[in-house]
């Protein structure tokens, strides 16, 4: 299996920090794999908020995750704060993908990356749904840049 192409800072306009907690450390001493995916979803959802203003308990539409993936580069470990570069890979009618990586502090190159895609559906039916115009718009902004 090949190496993937790594992903730098300078390609993310978008960075949500987070503090690694000791609960994150599995018996080997580095963060479980699991918990990368959780970092992945807490920071694309808060740009989501942070950025287009949706609001995960009241809006009409919610984001399901439909497919995911992560490459793991580096070993994270308790107590560590690294922040995760959210741009968008591309915008589909019902669908968004992110692009994802997990920056060290003062590292240029993702210690992992990965993606994952939303399909927007109705709170209620979940039949799937437009991503409504304005947070179309706004998300182009944060489209994956390329170096």
């Amino acid at each position: 299996m090949s190496k993937p192409t790594l992903k730098r800072r300078e390609q993310f306009k978008f960075f949500f920090p987070i503090q690694t907690r000791w609960a994150d450390n599995d018996i080997y001493g580095h963060v479980n794999n699991v918990t990368y995916y959780s970092y992945f979803d807490t920071a694309a959802n808060s740009l989501l908020i942070q950025k287009t203003g949706f609001d995960i308990h009241n809006s009409e539409i919610i984001g399901l995750v439909v497919d995911s993936a992560c490459s793991f580069l580096q070993e994270l470990s308790f107590p560590e704060v690294v922040e995760v570069g959210v741009a968008i890979g591309k915008i589909g009618n019902s669908s968004l993908r992110y692009e994802l990586a997990i920056f060290k502090h003062g590292q240029y190159e993702a210690a992992a990356q990965g993606h994952f895609v939303h399909v927007f559906v109705d709170r209620v039916s979940r039949k799937s749904t437009a991503i409504p115009d304005a947070m179309r718009s706004t998300l182009f902004e944060y489209l994956l840049l390329t170096v």
